[in-house]
């Protein structure tokens, strides 16, 4: 930016107040874009007029919203200069409408950027980009060059194919100023690779710092320049265009006429590939900007080229104000849909095919299908494709069906007796939805929990190709998303990985790659050139689908606007007993606990509550469901070798039993770890809620199942408990499930015979809580049993 003062015949008060109305001139008008409008005010009007309004980026707009580039020029013979408009344009080159190229005109229109697009709904005839080709680009570049073959003032610049790898991070009025401070008439971003035609490195200027290599990813210069150096010479549509401006730019002649150079420093383009270690993103307040910390430059444009479109993708979800620190997510809002608030009558509601995939034994299953049906759709508009390979769900997956059939459009099912692998059946799926004429396609594995009710609606309002929500296993960093991959397409941390995870930064994320939960949009579906597939290689099926998404510029993103869902681990899932979720404490223990801990157990630590003591000394709790109740009942018939109650018993150390019962040991059912655990952390937090002060971790060696009968063993004598304290919880119903029975605390001639179904007695063992179990009379009681801290 230039402004030009002449000193001579001009007193110094005259210098200060014509260069501070300059500097303020400049500060308010600035350097702009022109309006869409296409006004033609001139700028002293814009200017002048009272209605003029000065944004904060210094671009002048008029009543009507004009808004147009500004050079302010001070000279000797003006009261306030000269003002004259900066014709500038960004031309770019695209014959469809990717996601990419709308991120890319997402940020030319929040800087404010005319953009010309070329070839739009036109066949593209510059070859397939995977190696050398884009010779198309540069003669459509050429024709539209030749508006302004003479015009020395226009500013143009371009940027590569579709534009879906680039991203503006700055408006007009500062690229201008750093395209002026080059002093050039064309200037083509650089990078530190020779290519397509490594032989030519020889043949370039050698530079003290910065890339030495041409990009043609972006240029920039004045159009009657431009014109000359794009029409010195022909070129094929195939031919490939970085190969045609390289040997330009080696032309000594056209180089110094023309006064090409490159942007070495990264100060206007920052040409990612090979750069990745050399940039930072930053936020100046609410503005998201690209640090090249290497050269101490903030680029305006940033070209995701090569193998460095995936962390451009993830610099993308920040960028030209996409996200921001105090804001979160702005282009989360953009280009949404509102079925919710459409009073759209459901018969008219989009169609979506549910596709639920069971691969391995999956604990839970019964909650996942439950979590499906509740959500806020209408199910006539609901299509419903299963595909089970586990003949251990195959009991599961009929008793939903026979549950639901009647509720939704129509059920497909594929058992495991078709011996469909999954990668075909996911292909079937995608199949199914195009013949069903479906909208959406909602990919649920067995492991996804969607959670959310509101899940599938906000997830077709969002709008996008492929979006999934965020699901996670609880308090752990594994999640249904990737960051980031390696160079060989597997795993790798982004930047921002675990500000995501943890809810720290909410949003909508572009990713390289999602599994277990997503929504497909039918027009991705429908399209041949974008249709899924699940086959790759010898590659997973997940990754496969992501790989040939990545392929076709499809981009898939993961949203924790909301809390949608969590994952189940089904990785160790051990189906050798009768309830194998019942063993799950530790794998997925939020879930366990949903199920198996009593609704009321969190009311045990308001302090505003007193808890039970039908006893002195002995306290009363809800900890368990009657379902955990059922399932060990089962669990231990099922195994069915009950001790005979007498002395004699091998389980036990030294082999004698003083005191025995009719009883099996969990850790002849696999379960004593599960319940050393379940001591641990559901019940040392009641023992220490009473017994204030005894702080020992639980440690138990007994722990049992007791079974009283009254033609087997009906009661129990008294005695003294091997613990510090016992608890006793009641796995049945008095009065239900058995009359009598009870416990007898002799020393205070105080009974508990009303026993609550999955409710906890705590008691101390020794010296004082002398005890007896009273008759059972009818029926069979079932009582499980633990002797903490022997």
């Amino acid at each position: 930016m230039k402004s030009y003062i002449h000193m001579e015949g001009i007193d110094a008060c005259d210098v200060f107040r014509r260069c501070l109305v300059g500097l303020l001139c400049f500060l308010a008008v600035g350097i702009a874009t022109i309006g869409a409008d296409g006004g033609s005010e001139s700028a002293t009007e814009c200017i002048s007029k009272s209605s003029a309004i000065v944004s904060s980026s210094g671009i002048c707009s008029d009543a009507k919203g004009s808004r147009r580039a500004y050079k302010y020029e001070i000279r000797s013979d003006g009261e306030h200069g000269t003002i004259t408009p900066i014709d500038f344009l960004l031309v770019t080159v695209a014959s469809n409408r990717t996601e990419g190229y709308r991120r890319f005109i997402r940020s030319a229109k929040y800087y404010n950027v005319p953009v010309k697009v070329l070839g739009m709904g036109e066949k593209w005839l510059g070859g397939n980009m995977n190696s050398v080709g884009g010779g198309y680009k540069v003669n459509l570049f050429l024709k539209e060059l030749k508006k302004y073959k003479d015009n020395k003032e226009k500013i143009v610049m371009f940027t590569d194919r579709y534009s879906y790898d680039v991203v503006l991070t700055a408006g007009p009025d500062r690229i201008i100023e750093q395209f002026e401070n080059f002093g050039a008439r064309v200037l083509f971003s650089a990078e530190r690779s020779c290519w397509p035609d490594e032989s030519l490195a020889s043949q370039y200027p050698t530079v003290s710092r910065g890339k030495r290599f041409l990009n043609s990813g972006g240029l920039i210069g004045y159009a009657n320049d431009l014109y000359a150096v794009v029409s010195s010479s022909q070129l094929k549509d195939s031919d490939d265009d970085q190969l045609f401006y390289t040997k330009v730019y080696l032309n000594t002649e056209l180089r110094e006429k023309h006064k090409i150079q490159l942007d070495h420093k990264s100060e206007i383009f920052q040409n990612l590939n090979g750069a990745i270690l050399e940039v930072e993103l930053r936020f100046r307040g609410k503005e998201a900007y690209l640090q090249n910390t290497a050269y101490g430059t903030v680029p305006s444009v940033i070209h995701g080229n090569g193998p460095s479109k995936l962390i451009f993708n993830t610099l993308g979800n920040y960028l030209a104000n996409a996200w921001n620190p105090q804001d979160g997510c702005v282009a989360c809002l953009e280009d949404t849909l509102h079925l919710s608030d459409s009073n759209l009558k459901e018969g008219n509601y989009p169609t979506v095919l549910f596709a639920i995939f069971i691969e391995q034994a999956t604990p839970f299953l019964e909650e996942f299908f439950h979590k499906l049906e509740r959500q806020e759709y209408p199910k006539k508009r609901i299509h419903i494709f299963i595909h089970n390979s586990e003949e251990y769900h195959a009991k599961d997956v009929k008793k939903f069906v026979d549950e639901v059939e009647d509720e939704y459009a129509s059920i497909k099912q594929i058992i495991p007796d078709d011996n469909i692998k999954e990668w075909h059946a996911r292909n079937l799926a995608i199949n199914h939805c195009s013949t069903i004429n479906c909208d959406y396609f909602f990919n649920v594995d067995a492991v996804a929990h969607v959670d959310n009710p509101s899940t599938l609606i906000n997830l077709i309002e969002q709008n996008r190709s492929v979006v999934g929500p965020m699901l996670t296993r609880p308090q752990k960093a594994w999640s249904n998303f990737w960051g980031a991959l390696t160079a060989d397409g597997f795993y790798a941390r982004s930047m921002d990985y675990m500000e995501i995870v943890q809810n720290e930064r909410r949003g909508l994320w572009n990713i390289p790659y999602i599994s277990a939960c997503y929504l497909i949009n039918g027009t991705v579906i429908k399209n041949e050139e974008t249709k899924p597939s699940y086959i790759r290689n010898l590659m997973d099926a997940d990754m496969a689908f992501c790989q040939n998404m990545r392929e076709k510029n499809i981009f898939m993103y993961v949203s924790n606007r909301l809390d949608y869902g969590h994952l189940i681990n089904a990785d160790n899932f051990d189906t050798s007993h009768l309830h194998n979720d019942l063993y799950q404490i530790f794998d997925n223990r939020w879930d366990w606990e949903q199920r198996y801990i009593h609704e009321n157990y969190t009311e045990n630590f308001n302090p505003n509550k007193t808890i039970a003591q039908p006893c002195p000394d002995v306290y009363w709790f809800p900890v368990i469901t009657p379902r955990f109740c059922r399932e060990l009942i089962e669990e231990m018939e099922h195994f069915g070798k009950w001790s005979d109650g007498s002395n004699q018993d091998e389980r036990i150390e030294g082999g004698y039993e003083q005191v025995p019962t009719r009883d099996i040991h969990m850790n002849q059912i696999g379960m004593e770890k599960q319940w050393d655990h379940f001591l641990m952390e559901i019940v040392r937090p009641l023992q220490r809620r009473v017994y204030d002060g005894y702080t020992q971790p639980p440690r138990s060696l007994m722990n049992f199942v007791v079974r009283y009968k009254p033609d087997e063993q009906p009661f129990l004598r008294p005695h003294h408990d091997s613990s510090t304290y016992t608890i006793n919880i009641a796995l049945n119903t008095a009065k239900v499930d058995y009359e009598g029975g009870g416990c007898n605390f002799l020393r205070y001639n105080c009974s508990v015979v009303d026993t609550k179904l999955g409710w906890m007695l705590m008691h101390p063992g020794r010296l004082t809580h002398y005890h007896e179990g009273l008759p059972v009379t009818k029926g069979t009681r079932y009582i499980m049993i633990s002797f903490v801290d022997p």
